[in-house]
C-alpha cells in the first residue's frame, strides 16, 4: 500500500495536526450526489491518511430501503469514481465496517427513534462515546424539520457535557443559509432553539481550499505585502468565480436561486472578506470571524437607485465552451422559457473604512463563462511619474493575482526590460504553484473542512452574524431587481466573460477586467 503524504508545512499554525476524538458522522440525503461525489470520498480520503479516530463510524440516513451492505457498495464505487485515491482493499475494509444505513423520512419522528438505537448500539461496539457529527446534505427545506427531529428525540447535546469532558454534538449545514435575511433569520432562530452557536457549523467548501487558507498566511505571515495592502498602493480588487459548465440538471434549483444567491452572496462574498480583513487579535476562530464581520459591516450600502449603476446581471445564451455548441440557459431542462434568472452577475462593492476607503472592489460571477477559473486580483496604482513611455512597450499596472482554482498559486506580475539594446518592457510574472512546489496531491476541501468539524475548529465556518450581514448587503440588490420588475438580465454568448455591460461598470471608471 502506498504511504500517506506528509502533512502539509502550510497547516502549521492554523490548527493542531491531529486527528479528532471517537466520534459519529452521520449523514442526512445519504442517497444524494453530494454524499456520493464530496463526502464519502472525503472521508476515505481521512481514512487513508489515518486522521480519523480509531472509535469512529458513518451513518447514512435517507428515505431509500437498503442494508448495510447494498449501502457499503454504493460508497465503495463513489469512491473509486470520485476520490483522488482508488479504494485500498486494506484501508477501505477497514473504514466499511463502520459505514452504516438507516432508512427514514426527516418528517418522520420515528427516523430518530431509529437514529438514536443505532447510535447508542455503535457507541458500545465501534467506541464513538455517543460524540456525533451531523451532516444535512440535504435541501434547505429539510433543515428545519431535521433540527426539530433531533432536539426532540433528545440527540443533541447541550456544549457544557463536551466542556466536562463528555459526549459532543455538532452540526453541519450545506450552503445557501436561507434565501434572503428574513428566511436566514428564521432559519438561525430554529437552529438556536436545539443547538448552540458553538455547535453549529455553516460550511463555505471554498474556504476548504488550500489557496484561500494560505491567502491568512500569505496576509500575515509576510511583512512584505501588508505595508503595502490598503488604499495608499491598491487602485482597485478584482475577484472573479467563472465556471464554464452551465446548470446541467439543475435548472429547477436556479430558476428559484440564480447566481447571486447560489455564489455570490457566500464564496464571494467571503473572499472579499478575506481579502479585505484587519489582521485578526490571533488565530482563534471567533477573532478571525470577527474581522471578517467587520468587513460586511463597512460594505457601503446601495439604495435602490444605485444598484443599476453597480450591479450588472446578464444570462448565458447559445455559444461556444471548449469548441462544443452548448444550448443557451432558457433551453436547459426545468428552466422556464421566459426566465428571467441571473447566471452572471458583476457588482462594484466599497468597502468603507479607514484602510480601503475609496477603492473599488469589482467582484464577478458566472455561468457558461470562457473558462473555469477563480481569482482574486490586487491591481495597484499607476506610477506618479512615467519615466518609461509607449514606444518603450508600456507600463501595465503591478497585480498581485491569488489563483483558488484550478492552478492554484500566486503570482506578482511587474515591468521588466527584455535583453538586448534597445529599451523594450515587457509584463513578466513571478509564480508559486502548489503543485510544483508541494506535489498533486492537494487535500480536497471538504476533507479539511469535515476534519475541522470533528474537531471543534469553527475558523472556516461561517458564524450566524456573518451569514445576516451577508445577506443584509445582498438583499439590497434583490429588492432592486424586484422593484424593477425583474428586467429580463441582457445575454452574454456562452463562452464569453460576460455582457458588455460588465465591461462598462469598469470602463466609466477608466479600468478594465483581466483576463485570468
Amino acid at each position: 500500500m502506498t504511504q500517506p503524504l506528509a502533512p502539509n508545512p502550510l497547516r502549521r499554525g492554523l490548527v493542531e495536526d491531529r486527528t479528532s476524538d471517537a466520534c459519529t458522522v452521520v449523514i442526512f440525503g445519504a442517497s444524494g450526489d453530494l454524499t456520493r461525489r464530496k463526502l464519502l470520498p472525503a472521508l476515505y480520503n481521512l481514512a487513508w491518511q489515518r486522521l480519523l479516530p480509531g472509535g469512529f463510524a458513518v451513518v447514512g440516513v435517507a428515505r431509500r430501503d437498503k442494508s448495510d451492505d447494498v449501502f457499503r457498495e454504493e460508497m465503495r464505487s463513489a469512491v473509486a469514481a470520485f476520490s483522488h485515491r482508488k479504494p485500498d482493499d486494506a484501508v477501505w475494509s477497514d473504514f466499511a465496517r463502520g459505514l452504516t444505513y438507516v432508512r427514514g423520512a426527516a418528517s418522520e419522528s420515528s427516523t430518530y427513534d431509529a437514529l438514536r438505537a443505532h447510535l447508542d448500539r455503535l457507541a458500545a461496539e465501534r467506541g464513538t462515546r455517543h460524540s456525533t457529527l451531523i451532516y444535512l446534505a440535504v435541501p434547505p427545506a429539510e433543515f428545519g424539520p431535521i433540527v426539530e427531529g433531533l432536539r426532540a428525540a433528545g440527540l443533541v447535546d447541550p456544549p457544557g457535557r463536551e466542556r466536562a469532558g463528555g459526549p459532543w454534538t455538532r452540526v453541519v449545514f450545506e450552503k445557501p443559509f436561507g434565501h434572503d435575511l428574513a428566511s436566514a433569520r428564521r432559519l438561525n432562530d430554529a437552529v438556536a432553539s436545539a443547538f448552540d452557536e458553538s455547535q453549529v457549523f455553516r460550511i463555505d467548501h471554498y474556504l476548504g481550499k488550500e489557496t484561500v487558507q494560505n491567502l491568512l498566511v500569505f496576509r500575515f505571515a509576510n511583512s512584505l505585502f501588508e505595508p503595502v495592502w490598503g488604499r495608499a498602493h491598491v487602485d482597485h480588487v478584482q475577484i472573479t468565480v467563472a465556471e464554464d459548465i452551465g446548470v446541467e440538471s439543475r435548472g429547477r434549483f436556479y430558476e428559484q436561486t440564480g447566481v447571486t444567491r447560489d455564489i455570490v452572496e457566500n464564496h464571494l462574498m467571503q473572499l472579499l472578506c478575506l481579502t479585505a480583513m484587519e489582521p485578526p487579535i490571533s488565530l482563534a476562530a471567533d477573532a478571525v470571524r470577527d474581522e471578517k464581520v467587520k468587513v460586511l459591516r463597512s460594505l457601503r450600502k446601495m439604495e435602490r437607485s444605485e444598484v443599476p449603476r453597480n450591479v450588472v446581471r446578464g444570462q448565458y445564451a447559445r455559444g461556444l465552451v471548449r469548441g462544443e455548441d452548448v444550448a443557451a440557459y432558457r433551453e436547459e431542462p426545468d428552466v422556464a422559457g421566459d426566465s428571467r434568472v441571473e447566471t452572471y452577475v458583476a457588482m462594484r462593492c466599497f468597502v468603507d473604512n479607514w484602510r480601503w476607503s475609496g477603492v473599488p472592489f469589482y467582484v464577478r460571477a458566472g455561468k457558461r463563462m470562457a473558462r473555469r477559473v477563480t481569482e482574486i486580483a490586487v491591481v495597484f496604482h499607476d506610477l506618479p511619474h512615467a519615466l518609461f513611455h509607449a514606444q518603450d512597450g508600456g507600463i501595465a499596472p503591478n497585480v498581485l493575482a491569488v489563483r483558488v482554482q484550478p492552478d492554484e498559486g500566486i503570482a506578482l506580475r511587474f515591468t521588466s526590460k527584455e535583453p538586448g539594446q534597445q529599451t523594450i518592457l515587457r509584463d513578466v510574472a513571478m509564480d508559486f504553484r502548489y503543485g510544483a512546489t508541494f506535489g498533486s496531491n492537494t487535500p480536497e476541501a471538504y476533507e479539511r473542512l469535515l476534519l475541522d468539524a470533528m474537531r471543534g475548529e469553527a475558523t472556516l465556518f461561517t458564524r450566524r452574524d456573518e451569514v445576516e450581514e451577508q445577506w443584509a448587503y445582498i438583499d439590497r440588490v434583490l429588492e432592486a431587481w424586484v422593484a424593477d420588475g425583474m428586467t429580463p438580465p441582457p445575454t452574454y454568448a456562452a463562452g464569453s466573460w460576460g455582457p458588455e455591460a460588465a465591461d462598462d461598470l469598469l470602463a466609466r471608471d477608466g479600468r478594465r477586467w483581466r483576463r485570468p
